[in-house]
């Protein structure tokens, strides 16, 4: 279907929200020294290195995307054989800037790539929708690991303008690395598929322990130090924590600086990430202490993420928990009493917001002999004797009785 045409000057239809298209050509842009360095506009001392940092992000851009834009969004899709609206959705879905139409932004390289969905649509009949989904996901993901790679290499470097043409350099030596890693997991994924028996429910729900492992004072923390202190900081918490969660087979969901969400089995994998990161972080010097909530329960598996009751639950757990221990919700704790190596006290009930009276159990390391050791003042105020709720050792606890 032909696009109508646009009367000469009338504002592109496709800014974002009713906002205007971006004009001014790119390479022009980066021709230009940047406006959003820090100091004084008259600065000329930095001026060349602004032009040199320019022109080797102008030189690396003209690399990644396999030469100099000469294309416009129409010319793409005229060349693609598809609609404009099409390119315009595609674009969109993989999280790009908006450019206005006729603005020579493009190479055969976005050709291809619009050639290549159109061929996922008509030959592998996957759907519109699900294609674009499946750019949306790709655009998240590579946005996100584009601007960590191009930090790391800053940090290494320690000057931006090295950053474009190593960058260039390191390209082609990582593409096997992406596509190796990338079928990895998803044939971890298909193996949780498998876990799941998906293929014999409609339902996206899930059974999943999740918990999350958050810094505590971190606000405090972070006007204590420096900005190079404190990024050096999150960059620990981020390694230790993934190397935790990877290591007792779990998923990372989710990491917003101060703290993280992870996902797993139900079980003794829950048991060994929660108290691995308590003391991974209380053992490192650089690293304030972690509260940790976990929770178990039907989630709702959505593009990565995990969605329900259970997720809020082990965030109020975090929030309860004294800095450096491991709070469960019953239904993970129950199926885990009496199992070598773990201490679980249950504790008294407590009102958490939206979720009405839940139990908490403690969850701690015991020793050769079985005993975890005394537990602090504060601890012992909280401890539920058994005979107090006879439906302590259930199966059917109150995460059973929740719902997404």
């Amino acid at each position: 279907m032909s696009e109508p045409a646009r009367a000469p000057g009338a504002p592109d239809p496709d800014g974002v929200d009713g906002a205007p298209a971006a004009l001014p050509e790119r390479a022009e842009r980066l021709a230009r020294p940047s406006e959003d360095v820090v100091g004084p506009p008259d600065d000329a001392a930095g001026a060349p290195q602004r032009d040199a940092l320019g022109s080797a992000a102008l030189a690396a851009e003209r690399a990644l995307l396999g030469g100099e834009p000469t294309l416009s969004r129409r010319e793409v899709a005229t060349a693609a054989d598809v609609r404009l609206r099409d390119a315009r959705a595609l674009w969109r879905a993989l999280g790009l800037p908006n450019v206005e139409s006729s603005v020579p932004a493009f190479t055969q390289l976005d050709v291809d790539a619009l050639a290549q969905v159109t061929h996922l649509v008509e030959e592998v009949r996957l759907g519109e929708e699900v294609a674009l989904e499946l750019a949306r996901a790709i655009g998240r993901t590579m946005d996100r690991l584009a601007s960590w790679q191009v930090q790391l290499l800053l940090e290494e470097t320690g000057r931006a303008e090295d950053v474009p043409p190593l960058l260039v350099a390191l390209v082609e030596d990582l593409r096997p690395l992406l596509d190796y890693t990338w079928r990895r997991h998803l044939a971890s994924a298909l193996d949780q598929l498998a876990a799941d028996r998906l293929a014999l429910d409609t339902a996206t729900t899930v059974q999943r322990t999740v918990g999350f492992a958050d810094i505590v004072a971190f606000t405090s923390v972070a006007r204590r130090v420096s900005e190079a202190e404190l990024a050096r900081l999150v960059q620990r918490f981020e390694t230790t924590a993934a190397d935790v969660v990877a290591r007792h087979g779990g998923r990372v969901i989710t990491m917003i600086g101060d703290e993280v969400l992870f996902a797993c089995a139900p079980g003794r994998p829950a048991a060994g990430i929660a108290l691995d990161l308590a003391e991974a972080m209380s053992d490192d010097e650089l690293l304030p202490p972690v509260r940790v909530g976990v929770a178990t329960g039907k989630v709702v598996a959505r593009l990565g993420d995990v969605f329900g009751t259970p997720v809020n639950r082990a965030s109020r757990l975090t929030a309860i928990a004294r800095p450096g221990t491991v709070l469960l919700d019953g239904a993970t704790a129950h199926p885990l009493v009496g199992t070598p190596g773990l201490d679980l006290q249950p504790l008294r009930e407590r009102e958490l917001r939206g979720l009405g009276p839940v139990r908490p159990w403690l969850l701690r390391r015991a020793g050769p002999d079985g005993e975890a050791g005394p537990l602090e003042t504060e601890d012992l105020e909280g401890v539920a004797a058994l005979s107090d709720d006879a439906d302590l050792v259930r199966l059917d606890g109150l995460g059973d009785r929740s719902r997404p």
